[in-house]
């Protein structure tokens, strides 16, 4: 069962309506466009994650496209109300005990009109994203087909906003599906990595090439276009603080592949590792666990 809270100036803190009615007027341009933005965060025991952090990011994207949004602490209010209501829910029973995602949606509003649509809906964690985490993915490389340099050429491309207009993202996840992979990691026109279509990429050494240790962590560079992503930021600043190097690209696929362990990492799959890369296999298991395990520990810190 979904939680669904409505932002409505006549009730500060929000909203409760019935998810299982309809809600959304079938002109919003959300709908008819994907003309919006959201969020998904981690709730765990009640009490949302990197609330700041999601909250900051949605007002980028919001700026990025001209769109007029809720302040934080109506956002605030409403995420409280939702998830009071499923904390007394059937739902809070099901999917990992204790968590559940919050996502915070905008859109334009109906054709025609000057009031954007905004609401929070709760939901319980997939198993399936726990399953990423434990048992990990295979991946292929994709090409989004356009080179990394895009975002400062084309702006109204709006890279690095979270918008509502997934089509391509979703259709990327059923072409890896149908070849027998888990997911993607999108490359771009001038052969460098950027992201996945709903996480972030991380990669780590524990060598250099003479073979002296190190702990280097390294994530593709934002000017490519890509989301920045508050998982990833939460988990750079912990490990660095633990003694890792942090390192921002540029990242190529020769380099995953040389990786001694590579990741999707995002909000609500968290630290998933990557078995396989077009077939490769990334480190050996022994590493990725070990790797994947001391890095879970850091990220908990965060959460």
């Amino acid at each position: 069962m979904t939680v669904l809270v409505f932002l409505d100036p006549a009730h500060p803190h929000g909203r409760l309506a019935d998810p299982t009615q309809p809600s959304i007027l079938a002109t919003d341009q959300g709908v008819t466009r994907g003309d919006g933005i959201f969020e998904s965060m981690l709730a765990v025991d009640g009490t949302p994650r990197k609330i700041h952090a999601h909250l900051d990011r949605l007002a980028i994207s919001a700026r990025t496209m001209d769109l007029q949004i809720p302040g934080a602490n109506v956002w605030k209010s409403a995420i409280a109300t939702a998830l009071m209501a499923y904390s007394v829910s059937d739902s809070a029973a099901t999917g990992e005990a204790g968590q559940c995602v919050v996502k915070l949606v905008v859109t334009r509003g109906p054709e025609g009109t000057n009031s954007p649509t905004a609401w929070v809906t709760v939901n319980p964690v997939s198993l399936a994203l726990a399953a990423q985490r434990a048992k990990g993915l295979n991946v292929l490389l994709l090409e989004r087909g356009y080179d990394s340099d895009i975002a400062a050429r084309a702006p109204w491309l709006l890279m690095g906003a979270k918008t509502l207009s997934y089509a391509v993202n979703m259709a990327a996840l059923r072409h890896a599906h149908s070849q027998g992979a888990d997911d993607v990691i999108f490359t771009s026109g001038d052969e460098l990595v950027l992201e996945g279509p709903t996480s972030s990429v991380l990669l780590a050494h524990i060598s250099d090439d003479s073979g002296v240790p190190i702990k280097r962590l390294i994530t593709p560079h934002l000017d490519t276009g890509i989301l920045p992503g508050t998982t990833q930021g939460a988990l750079f600043a912990a490990a660095k603080a633990a003694g890792w190097e942090l390192g921002y690209g540029p990242v190529t696929p020769a380099d995953l592949l040389d990786a001694d362990a590579v990741w999707l990492i995002s909000s609500l799959r968290l630290l998933a590792p990557v078995n396989t890369i077009d077939g490769t296999e990334i480190g050996t298991p022994e590493i990725r666990s070990a790797l994947t395990a001391e890095l879970s520990a850091l990220l908990a810190q965060t959460l």
